[in-house]
């Protein structure tokens, strides 16, 4: 089945604390004061939530203001986290002081459409694979990265499945350049800090002759200008496997018989809390509701079948910097817009 043609609106600019100690691990149940019998006052809670995230405000009315959201946010996780059935738990973040309509105009507000690649060269064809599949396990997956204040959610994506293909081929694990795609792939219909997509990145980098190293070419979080080395490149890309667009079995084969593979997805309102389980929220179910690119690195069937996915907000937000997402409904449109490269020998 061909893969239609589908607008994609993808940015993902989240602004992220230096990796730390998950500040608010205690603190999962102690929302809005509540944890068993023991009370904390939402004021303290507030304060605990300043301090761990070194929030600073301009004054007084802007303190109130946040605390107001941050107590709304509080009470709407603990709400969750009480329900009957949940498959996912939720936890106060850094972006708790943050009402849905910020959330959205600062980290997911797009600016222009974004095109999948036209035509899927993957299509189920129904062949035996894994009951589970983890990549993290066969030692290929780089480091959970930090995206900071840049819309580049898709280089991260990129960057992901273009190591963990390297590091299939090579046995060894080299950290590429997202500054690269950020700054030089703009021909490619991608937008830098304004968004992009992974399956058009590939092309760019099999086209330009490959990605340079991050050591070479590091990580700025902002529009430069293009400084691309060919002397410093990593890896180069033969191919480009695009798969058939909501087609999930056919993503569930890639990376159960072949790697991990960049998806793209909608980041619904309540994922910006996810801590743990299988998520399943309420999210969209057009292609162009998608706003976010991550890496598949694997599934599983504990807590129900889901999708192991590498995030780009660092280790201190949800499993270590990666969730679980709900398996076999194409959950937020996950299979919307999937691809995976092949490494030049």
């Amino acid at each position: 089945m061909a893969n239609q043609i589908a607008p994609l609106w993808l940015l993902c600019t989240f602004v992220i604390v230096a990796d730390a100690a998950r500040p608010f691990e205690s603190l999962a149940h102690l929302v809005l004061g509540v944890e068993g019998e023991h009370v904390q006052p939402s004021q303290q809670l507030f304060e605990d939530f300043e301090r761990s995230f070194e929030k600073l405000y301009k004054d007084d009315m802007e303190r109130e203001h946040r605390r107001s959201i941050f107590e709304a946010s509080a009470k709407r996780i603990s709400e969750h986290n009480s329900g009957n059935d949940i498959t996912y738990t939720m936890e106060i973040n850094k972006f708790a002081d943050l009402t849905r309509d910020e959330f959205k105009g600062m980290y997911l507000g797009a600016k222009g459409p974004q095109e999948c690649s036209a035509t899927g060269n993957l299509v189920s064809s129904n062949l035996a694979v894994p009951e589970t599949m983890d990549w993290r396990e066969k030692g290929i997956v780089s480091p959970v990265k930090n995206q900071g204040q840049c819309g580049s959610c898709w280089t991260f994506s990129t960057t992901g499945a273009l190591e963990a293909a390297h590091a299939l081929v090579y046995g060894e694990i080299v950290s590429l350049s997202e500054q690269q795609l950020v700054d030089c792939a703009s021909a490619f219909d991608n937008q830098g800090c304004d968004g992009g997509l992974p399956s058009h990145a590939f092309e760019y980098v099999k086209y330009i002759g490959g990605i340079d190293t991050e050591l070479s070419y590091p990580y700025k979080g902002k529009d430069e200008k293009c400084q691309y080395n060919p002397k410093a490149v990593g890896t180069k890309v033969a191919r480009i496997v695009n798969i058939t667009q909501g087609d999930e079995m056919a993503l569930m084969e890639a990376v159960g018989l072949h790697k991990p593979v960049s998806v793209a997805f909608d980041c619904a309102d309540d994922f910006r809390f996810y801590k743990d389980g299988v998520y399943s929220g309420k999210c969209g179910s057009k292609p162009s509701d998608v706003n976010h690119a991550v890496l598949a690195v694997g599934y599983g069937t504990e807590g129900g079948d889901h999708w192991i996915i590498k995030n780009s907000w660092g280790t201190d937000w949800g499993l270590g910097g990666y969730f679980k997402m709900q398996r076999n409904t194409n959950m937020c449109v996950v299979a919307t817009c999937a691809a995976y490269p092949e490494i030049e020998y």
